[in-house]
């Protein structure tokens, strides 16, 4: 028997056990570290909020603010400019009972959530950043992309409540589909000549940067996955599992307008999964028909009434403003009453 190969299994053991000792001590000291750094930027913030009396637009206590910077950073050196002593004052103002602020996220987080005046929105991405684990970046991205503002649009008042309380909790079908979709990761130019093709290929290229769009719970399972019945052959064009709410995804990429062919290919695929692929204990498979246009009424009237497994939405391969986001639902309105004339 080779000793020294032995020798190098048991040190390699024991290299794997120390490394993860020392990952774990590393983690810990940092988030020890973390959470003082919290504790210590709240506080300072307290205090300054009670020399200005509650009032943080007082103009008084901005000269305060300057000296008491000074002399901080005489003291300790950097880290306590007049702005970043602001921060801390907002900070506070914000987060005014001490046991809401989370160490699970970074003082870069929060500088991050205090550029957002509304209170249900700030609440909204601080869940949302907890639960998802999401980087400083991808929190920039979310709240670049306006995800806030495109779940309310088509929630009512109690479930606009719920998503600022508890983040996006994915409890049904379509809760999966937001409208639209934000694909700017592709940088891909609007108004340019593309193919279904291409657009697939670049989001394999960009996939991680695609499920933190899709949402929390998407793994990926395979693109242009074959599906035989008898000698016809087809090809989904992506496919998903959605671990929270125990389900496949399956999404068919397509440019213009959505057509009945394209629903009815998609039900098939759907009927196909569920029926072949998916176990018990799981749920009905999703698809989402992903269009530049998602031609809701070729959709309603393809589809049963009862439907809750199918669904056309747009994607957009820009940040949209809020503005386009407000018209974009006015523009839907508009067809659903004339359809409903009609």
């Amino acid at each position: 028997m080779n000793t020294e190969l032995i020798n190098d299994k048991e040190i390699n053991g024991m290299f794997d056990n120390i490394k993860e000792l020392i990952i774990n001590s590393r983690n810990k000291v940092y988030q020890t570290v973390n959470t003082e750094m919290l504790n210590l930027y709240w506080n300072i913030g307290a205090l300054i909020m009670k020399i200005q009396q509650g009032d943080e637009r007082a103009t008084y206590g901005e000269t305060v603010l300057e000296k008491l910077s000074q002399k901080l950073a005489d003291e300790f050196g950097r880290g306590f400019s007049k702005r970043n002593l602001e921060r801390m004052r907002k900070f506070y103002v914000c987060f005014p009972i001490a046991t809401t602020v989370s160490s699970q996220l970074s003082w870069s987080h929060y500088l991050e959530l205090l550029k957002i005046e509304e209170e249900p929105k700030r609440k909204f991405y601080m869940k949302e950043s907890i639960n998802s684990k999401w980087s400083v970046r991808e929190l920039q991205r979310q709240i670049a992309s306006l995800l806030y503002e495109r779940l309310i649009l088509s929630k009512d008042k109690k479930k606009i409540l719920e998503l600022a309380e508890k983040g996006h909790e994915l409890k049904e079908s379509k809760d999966l589909v937001k409208d639209p979709f934000v694909l700017e990761f592709l940088d891909i130019k609007e108004n340019t000549e593309y193919l279904e093709s291409d657009l697939e290929k670049n989001i394999l290229k960009h996939l991680k940067e695609f499920l933190l769009e899709l949402g929390k719970g998407f793994m990926f399972v395979g693109s242009q996955v074959r599906l035989t019945l008898e000698e016809d052959h087809f090809y989904p064009d992506l496919i998903f599992y959605n671990r929270l709410l125990k389900c496949f995804v399956i999404i068919d990429l397509k440019i213009g307008k959505v057509t009945h062919q394209d629903i009815g290919q998609m039900q098939m695929y759907v009927n196909y999964y569920d029926r072949e692929i998916k176990k018990r204990d799981e749920n009905q498979t999703v698809g989402i028909l992903l269009s530049t246009s998602k031609n809701k009424t070729i959709v309603k009237y393809t589809l049963p009434e009862d439907n809750k497994n199918i669904f056309s939405s747009s994607y957009k391969l820009h940040l949209p403003t809020e503005q386009e986001l407000i018209d974009a639902v006015e523009e839907e309105r508009k067809n659903l009453k004339l359809n409903d004339k009609k």
